[in-house]
């Protein structure tokens, strides 16, 4: 018997990550944040000055990455980088690299080791239609670009950075419009994934309807 995945995928400050964590706490799964690894091969980028264009070296980059999933944390040739890789700066470049193809075939098989027993909840854009397609479940979460800027506003606060609301959603609208027109794996949810938008949601009531929907999954499977 396969090893159960659950994918959830979604646009840059849906909640997935938040999400997918939780549930995958829950049930003593294997957490893959697939997104990180296209912020280390920015922020890695970024740190040797490599050109955001220059697909031949982020390939390089990208296969060579090693990085350290612990307790939380991530770190990269023995830095922790938890907290870098989440600077706005990172995340833009991360979606410029995201859509070229060479960098994603470089982490795919990355992506695709992490599947491990007992189970593994993977978050990122194309969990569900490309590097997981026989998932127990697939959920594709959504919110509002006005909702998901003010919670992102939220987080920079209280990180003590300051941020412009207006400004936060604007630069998520034209991440989407890049994430969803690019050539390889556009963002879009799976055929058979689950549509589940959590504009007017707490993340307590995101993480129990993944988890409703994963139990019903797994009694379909099971009869």
């Amino acid at each position: 018997m396969s090893i159960a995945v659950i994918t959830i995928d979604g646009p840059t400050a849906s909640g997935k990550g938040t999400v997918a964590s939780l549930v995958a706490r829950t049930l003593g799964y294997h957490y893959l944040d697939s997104g990180a690894l296209y912020r280390l091969t920015a922020y890695k980028a970024l740190k040797h000055g490599v050109d955001l264009a220059d697909e031949p070296a982020l390939e390089k980059l990208a296969r060579e990455l090693e990085p350290i999933f612990r307790e939380g944390k991530i770190e990269l040739d023995g830095e922790d980088v938890t907290r870098a890789i989440r600077a706005e700066e990172v995340g833009v470049a991360a979606s410029k690299v995201a859509a070229l193809t060479a960098v994603r075939s470089a982490l795919l098989q990355v992506q695709k080791s992490a599947r491990k027993a007992p189970g593994l909840v993977a978050d990122g854009r194309d969990m569900g239609s490309v590097i997981f397609p026989d998932a127990t479940l697939k959920v594709f979460l959504t919110a509002s670009a006005e909702a998901r800027a003010q919670r992102r506003f939220n987080q920079l606060k209280e990180k003590g950075i300051v941020a412009n609301i207006g400004t936060l959603a604007q630069d998520l609208r034209e991440r989407d419009r890049r994430d969803t027109e690019r050539a390889v794996s556009p963002l879009a949810p799976a055929p058979e994934a689950k549509i589940l938008d959590s504009s007017d949601m707490t993340i307590e009531e995101t993480v129990a309807q993944v988890l409703a929907w994963y139990r019903e999954a797994t009694e379909k499977r099971s009869h």
